[in-house]
């Protein structure tokens, strides 16, 4: 019966308690329960080279006035308290921080202690690169569109994203080192996860690249993705001799230049290689340099790359894919776009004889023919023939692939500026040429006072020709001086020998040194007074081939005096 009373005022005890409040009699046995958390705009992996930021979260009572950190200390094999580390949140730095972690909460009333929360691991992985996804084919014409996109880790989620294209050199541009060379990077105006081109215009040929960012911490740059874009009007023409892809190693000789329109100044040479994934401003190593043309008489795989033509303005030229191959087979296609309608003729070259024997060619992975001669000719291509094409034989070995790009008949009203293009090319590449066989052989066959005078004599009349200002009425006079010089005789030679050689000559003279590649061009026909329009057609460039001519003949002419 006692027993029974001593139970009823324990409960009666227990029921005034709460009905008073005083709750923290139940706490006494079970302290509130802490835990470690990452800050919520963290999301892990952690990376090298991140900050992360860790709160001690408890979830009973707000009145915590101060927290203690541990961390685990592999030497004693104990977790140690953090010196000076007392707030609600820390911040730690990766990788010398990573570890495991600990908190509780400290506070006046009871109960006055959290029970120290469970360990939380923090490492991290290596600083990772960005990666740029894009089409499968590179290669693309003026009107298509193309989107790229980027990612860390497989995700976008919790980044922030910024595009770059490479440029020239200029101060305030991003170098990013990359396997071996390198590549100046233009920030573009997006920070999207993706970043579309629509319609990509010649413009857009280039390198593109982007990199990531989550709060202030940066990935690596990615890899260089090109987007290479032709078109059938460009601003600029890139000659390639001879015409074509792909060159065997230490046999091929190799000659690139840029001819411009004369409406953007200062057209130079640039190029993408293939084996440093870098971009360069100047001649590959080793070629012969000139003004804006580069040679070599042995091309080197290291020579591999996408060469184009760019102006001081960012116009550029139709970009040519090169390839030297060490091999023992590769494929002769043409260097720049085919034409709708146009026939095209590819052939398979063996580097060791018997170069005749049978070929196999292939479209995008899929054999179209076997050919006996090594040549297939398609009579009138299609945009259905655009693809990559290679060629071999099975006991030779293959080529590699050159991507074919097909491109729409030019309209009627622009076939003439298309025509007007090439045959400057042409002819200011013959001008050039002539020029400098002339000089040789006045260097080696006449007497200093005479180098010097019939120099003078030669670019007075070469600067008359080309540079002078022509009035209203002189349409018939350059007619009348073509008509004369076809036939042999400078105009007002009144029948005397000719003291230089006339523009045809320096054309026909000089075919063996320049054999440009035309067949492209739509044919019109070829009248004397366009050739003189032609062959003046930029007054600068032409004015510094002869005043380069005139200066070398001078300082010649001066030490064979000295001699």
């Amino acid at each position: 019966m006692e027993d029974r009373h001593l139970t009823l005022l324990a409960y009666l005890s227990l029921y005034i308690i709460i009905i008073c409040g005083k709750t923290e009699v139940f706490n006494l046995a079970v302290p509130p329960t802490a835990k470690v958390v990452v800050e919520s705009s963290q999301q892990q992996p952690f990376y090298c080279g991140e900050t992360v930021t860790l709160t001690c979260d408890i979830a009973e009572y707000i009145d915590w006035h101060q927290y203690v950190w541990y961390k685990e200390d592999k030497t004693e094999f104990r977790y140690k308290e953090i010196s000076g580390k007392t707030g609600h949140s820390i911040t730690i730095r990766l990788p010398q921080d990573a570890g495991w972690y600990q908190c509780k909460g400290q506070r006046n009333n009871h109960p006055n202690v959290s029970s120290e929360s469970p360990k939380v691991h923090i490492a991290c992985t290596e600083k990772p690169r960005a990666v740029l996804r894009g089409p499968p084919q590179s290669w693309l014409t003026e009107g298509d569109s193309v989107t790229l996109s980027c990612e860390v880790g497989g995700s976008s989620t919790g980044w922030t994203f910024h595009w770059y294209k490479t440029a020239p050199y200029r101060p305030g541009l991003e170098y990013v080192p990359n396997e071996g060379g390198g590549y100046y990077l233009d920030l573009l105006d997006s920070e999207g996860s993706s970043y579309t081109l629509s319609p990509v215009t010649l413009r857009h040929s280039g390198i593109y690249a982007c990199i990531a960012k989550r709060n202030s911490y940066y990935t690596n740059f990615s890899s260089p993705q090109p987007v290479w874009v032709t078109g059938s009007q460009p601003p600029s023409l890139l000659i390639v001799h001879p015409s074509k892809n792909q060159y065997f190693t230490h046999s091929d000789p190799l000659f690139v230049s840029c001819q411009g329109s004369g409406h953007s100044p200062g057209w130079r040479l640039r190029w993408f290689s293939k084996t440093e994934k870098g971009e360069r401003s100047e001649c590959p190593f080793g070629w012969t340099v000139a003004n804006s043309s580069c040679s070599t008489s042995s091309a080197s795989p290291s020579d591999s790359g996408v060469y184009w033509c760019q102006s001081e303005s960012g116009e550029q030229s139709n970009p040519v894919n090169i390839t030297v191959h060490a091999g023992a087979v590769i494929l002769e296609s043409p260097a720049h776009p085919v034409t709708e309608g146009d026939p095209l003729t590819l052939r398979c070259r063996y580097r060791h004889p018997p170069s005749k024997i049978s070929a196999d060619f292939y479209k995008d992975g899929t054999l179209l023919q076997t050919s006996s001669t090594a040549e297939m000719t398609i009579p009138a291509v299609s945009k259905s023939h655009e693809g990559l094409y290679k060629c071999g034989n099975t006991k030779r070995g293959e080529s590699p692939g050159s991507w074919i790009t097909v491109e729409a008949p030019l309209p009627k009203s622009d076939v003439e500026s298309a025509q007007q293009l090439a045959w400057e090319a042409a002819v200011g590449l013959v001008i050039t040429l002539g020029m400098v066989r002339l000089l040789i052989w006045l260097c080696c066959f006449m007497k200093p006072q005479e180098l010097i005078t019939q120099t003078q004599v030669h670019m007075s009349r070469c600067h008359n020709l080309c540079f002078r200002t022509p009035s209203p009425s002189s349409g018939q006079q350059q007619q009348h001086t073509l008509q004369s010089q076809g036939s042999g005789q400078p105009a007002g030679s009144n029948g005397a020998h000719s003291e230089y050689m006339t523009m045809k000559g320096v054309v026909d003279n000089t075919h063996i040194y320049a054999n440009i590649n035309l067949h492209s061009v739509p044919q019109q026909k070829r009248q004397d007074d366009s050739v003189l329009k032609t062959v003046c057609w930029n007054q600068n460039e032409n004015k510094q081939v002869y005043e380069d001519m005139a200066s070398l003949a001078a300082t010649a002419g001066a030490n064979a005096r000295d001699v």
